[in-house]
Protein backbone atom coordinates (compact mmCIF):
# COMPACT_ATOMS: atom_id res chain seq x y z
CA UNK A 1 0.00 0.00 0.00
CA UNK A 2 3.05 2.49 0.91
CA UNK A 3 4.58 1.85 -3.06
CA UNK A 4 0.91 2.56 -4.39
CA UNK A 5 0.37 5.83 -2.24
CA UNK A 6 4.18 6.77 -2.77
CA UNK A 7 3.17 5.81 -6.86
CA UNK A 8 0.56 7.99 -6.71
CA UNK A 9 2.63 11.37 -6.04
CA UNK A 10 4.37 11.12 -8.64
CA UNK A 11 3.48 12.62 -12.23
CA UNK A 12 3.49 10.26 -15.46
CA UNK A 13 1.78 7.29 -14.10
CA UNK A 14 -1.56 6.05 -14.61
CA UNK A 15 -2.79 6.29 -11.38
CA UNK A 16 -6.40 5.21 -12.14
CA UNK A 17 -5.49 2.06 -14.27
CA UNK A 18 -2.43 1.39 -11.10
CA UNK A 19 -5.91 1.46 -9.01
CA UNK A 20 -8.53 -0.80 -11.18
CA UNK A 21 -5.40 -3.18 -11.72
CA UNK A 22 -5.13 -3.83 -7.80
CA UNK A 23 -9.08 -3.90 -7.49
CA UNK A 24 -9.36 -6.59 -9.73
CA UNK A 25 -7.21 -8.54 -7.76
CA UNK A 26 -8.24 -7.27 -4.69
CA UNK A 27 -11.48 -6.67 -4.94
CA UNK A 28 -12.36 -6.57 -1.20
CA UNK A 29 -9.64 -4.27 -0.21
CA UNK A 30 -11.33 -1.18 1.31
CA UNK A 31 -8.29 1.05 1.01
CA UNK A 32 -8.25 0.49 -2.87
CA UNK A 33 -11.48 1.50 -3.09
CA UNK A 34 -11.21 4.50 -0.60
CA UNK A 35 -8.40 5.33 -2.19
CA UNK A 36 -10.57 4.84 -6.02
CA UNK A 37 -12.86 7.24 -4.70
CA UNK A 38 -10.48 9.93 -3.69
CA UNK A 39 -8.71 9.64 -6.79
CA UNK A 40 -12.25 9.88 -8.79
CA UNK A 41 -13.08 13.02 -6.76
CA UNK A 42 -10.12 14.69 -7.33
CA UNK A 43 -11.19 14.21 -11.51
CA UNK A 44 -14.62 15.49 -10.71
CA UNK A 45 -16.14 12.03 -11.56
CA UNK A 46 -18.28 12.37 -8.71
CA UNK A 47 -21.19 9.89 -9.34
CA UNK A 48 -18.43 6.85 -9.97
CA UNK A 49 -16.37 8.76 -6.86
CA UNK A 50 -19.59 7.91 -4.31
CA UNK A 51 -20.13 4.68 -5.82
CA UNK A 52 -16.04 3.46 -4.84
CA UNK A 53 -16.36 5.78 -1.30
CA UNK A 54 -19.93 3.86 -0.38
CA UNK A 55 -17.98 0.21 -1.77
CA UNK A 56 -15.22 1.05 0.93
CA UNK A 57 -17.22 2.11 3.50
CA UNK A 58 -19.72 -1.19 2.74
CA UNK A 59 -16.52 -3.35 3.28
CA UNK A 60 -15.14 -1.72 6.20
CA UNK A 61 -17.93 -0.08 8.30
CA UNK A 62 -15.17 0.59 11.17
CA UNK A 63 -12.71 2.32 8.18
CA UNK A 64 -13.06 5.86 9.98
CA UNK A 65 -11.55 7.73 7.35
CA UNK A 66 -13.15 6.35 4.56
CA UNK A 67 -16.87 6.70 6.36
CA UNK A 68 -15.83 10.58 7.26
CA UNK A 69 -15.10 11.44 3.32
CA UNK A 70 -18.13 9.55 1.95
CA UNK A 71 -19.93 11.94 4.35
CA UNK A 72 -18.22 14.77 3.49
CA UNK A 73 -18.59 14.26 0.05
CA UNK A 74 -22.18 13.93 0.74
CA UNK A 75 -22.41 16.56 2.33
CA UNK A 76 -20.59 19.14 -0.29
CA UNK A 77 -23.04 17.19 -2.81
CA UNK A 78 -26.22 18.93 -0.90
CA UNK A 79 -27.17 16.05 0.84
CA UNK A 80 -26.96 17.12 5.09
CA UNK A 81 -28.99 14.41 5.64
CA UNK A 82 -27.34 11.67 3.86
CA UNK A 83 -23.98 12.67 5.73
CA UNK A 84 -25.44 12.84 8.97
CA UNK A 85 -26.65 9.08 8.67
CA UNK A 86 -23.41 8.31 7.07
CA UNK A 87 -21.27 9.15 9.77
CA UNK A 88 -23.31 8.68 13.10
CA UNK A 89 -21.33 5.77 13.55
CA UNK A 90 -17.86 7.84 13.87
CA UNK A 91 -19.49 9.17 17.15
CA UNK A 92 -18.59 5.85 18.92
CA UNK A 93 -14.95 7.27 18.07
CA UNK A 94 -12.92 9.68 21.30
CA UNK A 95 -14.51 13.13 21.14
CA UNK A 96 -10.61 14.60 21.13
CA UNK A 97 -10.07 12.52 17.75
CA UNK A 98 -9.92 14.83 14.49
CA UNK A 99 -12.58 12.71 12.62
CA UNK A 100 -15.17 13.23 15.84
CA UNK A 101 -14.09 16.93 15.70
CA UNK A 102 -14.67 17.86 12.34
CA UNK A 103 -17.86 15.90 12.65
CA UNK A 104 -19.28 17.98 15.52
CA UNK A 105 -17.99 20.96 13.46
CA UNK A 106 -19.74 20.02 10.13
CA UNK A 107 -22.78 19.51 11.88
CA UNK A 108 -22.64 23.19 13.48
CA UNK A 109 -22.13 24.16 9.92
CA UNK A 110 -25.18 21.99 8.61
CA UNK A 111 -26.94 24.79 11.14
CA UNK A 112 -25.48 28.03 10.39
CA UNK A 113 -24.04 27.40 13.78
CA UNK A 114 -20.55 28.91 12.56
CA UNK A 115 -19.14 29.88 15.83
CA UNK A 116 -19.30 26.68 17.08
CA UNK A 117 -18.46 25.28 13.56
CA UNK A 118 -15.21 27.48 13.13
CA UNK A 119 -14.38 26.10 17.29
CA UNK A 120 -14.51 22.21 16.81
CA UNK A 121 -12.95 22.63 13.20
CA UNK A 122 -10.15 24.29 14.45
CA UNK A 123 -9.49 21.75 17.03
CA UNK A 124 -9.88 18.49 14.92
CA UNK A 125 -7.15 21.01 12.48
CA UNK A 126 -4.33 20.35 15.54
CA UNK A 127 -5.72 17.09 16.73
CA UNK A 128 -4.96 16.15 13.17
CA UNK A 129 -1.68 14.52 12.48
CA UNK A 130 -2.60 11.60 10.26
CA UNK A 131 -3.47 13.36 7.03
CA UNK A 132 -2.12 17.18 6.50
CA UNK A 133 -4.41 17.18 2.92
CA UNK A 134 -7.35 17.01 5.04
CA UNK A 135 -6.43 19.82 7.28
CA UNK A 136 -6.40 21.87 4.35
CA UNK A 137 -9.81 20.77 3.50
CA UNK A 138 -10.92 21.95 6.40
CA UNK A 139 -8.79 24.86 7.16
CA UNK A 140 -10.53 26.05 3.64
CA UNK A 141 -13.92 25.53 5.52
CA UNK A 142 -13.00 27.51 8.88
CA UNK A 143 -11.21 30.38 6.52
CA UNK A 144 -14.60 30.82 4.69
CA UNK A 145 -16.93 30.57 7.99
CA UNK A 146 -14.50 33.47 9.51
CA UNK A 147 -15.79 35.38 6.47
CA UNK A 148 -19.38 34.44 6.21
CA UNK A 149 -19.81 35.17 10.20
CA UNK A 150 -18.06 38.61 9.80
CA UNK A 151 -20.26 39.36 6.77
CA UNK A 152 -17.77 39.14 4.12
CA UNK A 153 -18.12 36.40 2.47
CA UNK A 154 -19.84 35.48 -0.30
CA UNK A 155 -22.77 33.33 1.44
CA UNK A 156 -23.68 36.90 2.45
CA UNK A 157 -24.71 37.18 -1.11
CA UNK A 158 -27.55 34.87 -0.59
CA UNK A 159 -28.21 36.43 3.34
CA UNK A 160 -32.07 37.21 1.25
CA UNK A 161 -32.88 34.29 -0.05
CA UNK A 162 -34.52 32.23 2.38
CA UNK A 163 -34.66 28.97 0.34
CA UNK A 164 -30.65 28.98 0.31
CA UNK A 165 -28.76 28.81 4.07
CA UNK A 166 -25.35 30.28 4.52
CA UNK A 167 -24.06 26.45 4.62
CA UNK A 168 -25.31 25.60 1.55
CA UNK A 169 -24.03 28.27 -0.05
CA UNK A 170 -20.65 27.54 1.57
CA UNK A 171 -20.16 23.83 0.73
CA UNK A 172 -21.34 23.95 -2.70
CA UNK A 173 -18.82 26.97 -3.16
CA UNK A 174 -16.53 24.44 -1.56
CA UNK A 175 -17.38 21.23 -3.44
CA UNK A 176 -16.85 22.79 -6.36
CA UNK A 177 -13.63 24.29 -5.90
CA UNK A 178 -11.55 21.94 -4.04
CA UNK A 179 -10.31 18.44 -4.01
CA UNK A 180 -10.85 16.24 -1.09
Amino acid sequence: MNELLASIQRDGIDHFGLVERLIAAYPDDARLHFLRGSLLIGAGRAIEAHAALSRAVGLEPEFALARFQLGFFELTSGEPARALATWEPLDRLPADHYLALFVTGLRHLIRDAFDDAIAALTRGIAANTENPPLNHDIQLIVDECHRIAKGTGQASLVAETEETSATSFLLDQFASGTKH
